[in-house]
């Protein structure tokens, strides 16, 4: 029993001790070359998952924590929405070489954190998520460090309420908190993940200082890389034969796509996820970059590009995309694996073709032994060059290349002046020979010219009387058909005006035979019911007299003058002369005639002649399919034909347009001609049924002539709908 007493004080006292807050003791000694002391990795912080703000007091019940630096937290400690949210906690004391020295606080991860020191808060970094409002990651790209209130020889608390994400990029799954922009310089794995620093009095004018440098250099650059390859591709566009020069443009539209993504990475305007894409491609441009190299270096050799060289190339590009998925950080292993089998490739082709090369061709070998010299400089010198020499040589190993291609192409194009000339005086020689011959057989063409023009001209002419006498056919073939209906049609209100003449004479001996008698008030009855014959005598020869000035109005040539025009009543005039034409012509034929016309259209500004002979030309064609559909023999079959007006656009009638659709229940339109129909001489009717010019003539009646819309919907073995759009000015 005491043993197990024993075991249990010491457990419970194990427990107790690993979740105490302990100090830790930070001295200006261990200020970076960055100005920089990284708290995250050092012993003395815990942490418990959840959150209360009550953990940010200094006095709080310490239990179920658990000693946890900020670099250690992974994905375990998220939830099924890939959340991770609790606080972290150090007690830090500054030593008195700290002096009254300022110090100031840098947190570089993008998750959404809350910074208290000794109980308060003293910053927040994007949204938490905390009394309903909705949670922002922070974006810690080139940010300020803020100031912090430390004295010297005192301890401090501080306090972190941390929520981050898992990255939704499953390679490999992490917090987003691990991802972040490196400083520009660094000792291998020593900023990995540091997210957490006590920054000196001077980081912030350092860092404005080295960003705006930064700035300017990556700036310069991509300007240089955009104007040289503006350049490359200009010279390349007018030499389509060189393919050096279509690689070396190539190339350095990759150079200024790579600069342009640094250069996107320096400001703040993203999200994490764009981030990570950019960061993706930057990896796969520079990788892609290093394997270009050989195949830029044999190509000006004049050698020939190996299945080898394209092969590494593309396994270059694979490394690129595998190591920009893996991760969004620069890697240096992959960067310095590429460049260097890429260096040593390009050493071994040149070396190779040592004796061959010529010309412009030293320009390509002096600019990559440039690149190399200067990569190795800064290889040597990095972790002891001052930024401005760092950038200096950055700079130059971005330039070189692009200078020794301005050079190489000023060379090339040296070269291929010789070469022209040289040429040209051979062709000189060669054309003074051929002159005569030239000269002769130009008299010869220019005779077979004339003699070929006179016959094209003589068969234009001819082609164009025969367009017109298509033309005035088919004018003729719709006058034919109208006059037809007309016939039909004229011939009831002549049956009205012979009826009524007939009773009228009778009505007016009655009425004299009244009189005689004396009869004044039957006399004056009859005289009414003649007024009134003769009223519908007048109406049907009003009627008469409009059926035939319609079909003089078909029949002469359009005049090109709008006029206020019922559309309703043209519609529904030329509905009944077209059905009755094709009555005339085949009695056996009949159809339903459907008709639903607006009201509210009234009369619109057209040219009736020309509107009559389209809505004529759809409807002949519609009452001829649904007749040829008949003819076939289904069963149960009722040929149909309607015609309908609306108003469409503005309510009030004035600005918008009408609608006039003329549809059938025919076999429809083939898919494979419905592009053709509107085609001046296309026809699907058989062998001299049809010119194949009504459809093409009324597309340009209301295109052309109305600046109207006419098109078609159709479903093979359904019908067809032909619609007319006129705009209502």
């Amino acid at each position: 029993m005491k043993l197990f007493l024993i075991i249990f004080i010491f457990f419970f006292a194990g427990k107790a001790s690993y979740a105490q807050d302990t100090s830790v003791l930070i001295s200006s000694s261990m200020f970076n070359i960055n100005n920089e002391i990284l708290i995250a990795p050092l012993d003395g912080w815990i942490f418990k998952e959840g959150h209360s703000t009550t953990w940010a007091n200094e006095k709080v019940d310490l239990t179920g924590w658990e000693k946890l630096k900020p670099t250690e937290l992974s994905t375990i400690s998220a939830d099924e929405n890939g959340r991770v949210e609790g606080w972290f906690r150090i007690k830090i004391s500054l030593d008195k070489s700290f002096g009254e020295m300022p110090v100031g606080f840098k947190y570089t991860g993008w998750a959404a954190t809350e910074l208290y020191v000794d109980g308060k808060l003293v910053e927040s970094y994007g949204s938490p998520g905390d009394n309903g409002k909705q949670f922002k990651e922070y974006n810690p790209v080139h940010r300020y460090a803020i100031p912090l209130n430390l004295e010297q020889g005192k301890e401090h608390l501080l306090a972190i309420h941390f929520v981050d994400y898992i990255s939704a990029f499953p390679l490999p799954q992490r917090l987003k908190s691990t991802s972040f922009p490196l400083p520009y310089k660094h000792k291998p794995g020593e900023y990995f993940n540091s997210l957490f620093s006590i920054t000196g009095p001077t980081y912030n004018a350092d860092f404005e200082n080295r960003m705006y440098s930064l700035l300017v250099f990556k700036t310069s650059i991509a300007a240089v890389c955009i104007i040289m390859t503006l350049l490359f591709w200009l010279i390349s566009f007018q030499n389509a034969g060189e393919i050096n020069l279509r690689l070396i443009t190539i190339f350095s539209l990759s150079g200024t796509i790579f600069s342009l993504l640094k250069l996107f990475l320096l400001s703040q305007s993203y999200t994490y996820a764009i981030y990570t894409v950019v960061q993706f491609f930057n990896n796969v441009w520079y990788l892609a970059l290093s394997g270009f190299i050989p195949l830029i270096v044999v190509q000006a050799l004049g050698q020939k590009r190996s299945n080898y060289l394209n092969g590494y190339f593309a396994l270059t590009v694979l490394t690129g995309i595998l190591w920009g998925a893996y991760s969004n950080l620069f890697l240096v292993f992959p960067a310095l694996a590429v460049s260097s089998s890429s260096m040593l490739i390009s050493i071994y082709l040149i070396f190779r073709s040592w004796r061959s090369i010529r010309g412009a061709q030293w320009a390509i070998i002096v600019g990559f032994f440039s690149v190399l010299f200067f990569s190795v400089i800064l290889i040597v010198v990095v972790n002891n060059a001052s930024f401005t020499t760092y950038m200096i040589l950055d700079g130059l190993i971005y330039i070189s290349f692009p200078f020794a291609y301005v050079v190489y192409v000023s060379m090339r194009f040296r070269e291929i002046i010789k070469e022209v000339k040289e040429n040209a005086s051979q062709l000189v020689l060669i054309s003074t020979e051929k002159k005569a011959l030239v000269d002769r057989q130009n008299e010869m063409l220019e005779s077979q010219v004339i003699e070929r023009t006179a016959e094209l001209n003589e068969s234009l002419l001819n082609i164009k009387a025969t367009q017109k006498q298509l033309i005035q056919s088919e004018k003729m073939a719709s006058l034919g058909e109208l006059t037809a209906g007309i016939a039909h049609e004229i011939q009831n209100p002549l049956n009205f005006v012979n009826n009524f003449s007939e009773v009228s004479t009778e009505l007016v001996d009655e009425m004299n035979d009244e009189m005689a008698k004396g009869n004044i008030e039957d006399a004056r009855q009859i005289a009414q019911d003649l007024k009134q014959n003769l009223e519908k005598i007048n109406h049907h020869g009003k009627r008469a007299g409009d059926i035939v000035k319609g079909m003089l109005q078909h029949s002469r040539s359009s005049n090109g003058i709008k006029e206020p025009t019922d559309i309703n009543a043209l519609c529904d005039e030329y509905l009944r002369l077209s059905y009755h034409g094709l009555r005339a012509k085949d009695k056996s034929f009949n159809a339903t005639l459907k008709t639903d016309f607006d009201p509210s259209i009234g009369k619109i500004n057209i040219i009736p002649q020309d509107i009559g002979r389209v809505i004529l030309n759809l409807l002949t064609n519609a009452f001829y399919v649904v007749d040829e559909k008949k003819k076939s023999g289904i069963e149960n079959y009722e040929p149909t034909v309607s015609i309908s007006t609306k108003r469409i656009g503005s309510p009030s009638g004035i600005g918008g347009k009408v609608e006039i659709k003329v549809s059938d229940n025919g076999n429809g339109i083939p898919q494979k001609v419905l592009d053709k129909i509107f085609q001046p001489f296309f026809t699907t009717k058989p062998t001299g049924q049809g010119t194949g010019l009504g459809l093409s003539l009324s597309y340009d009646i209301i295109t052309k002539g109305h600046g109207g819309e006419l098109k078609v919907e159709t479903t093979e073995g359904d019908g067809s709908t032909f619609i007319i759009q006129i705009p209502n000015n």
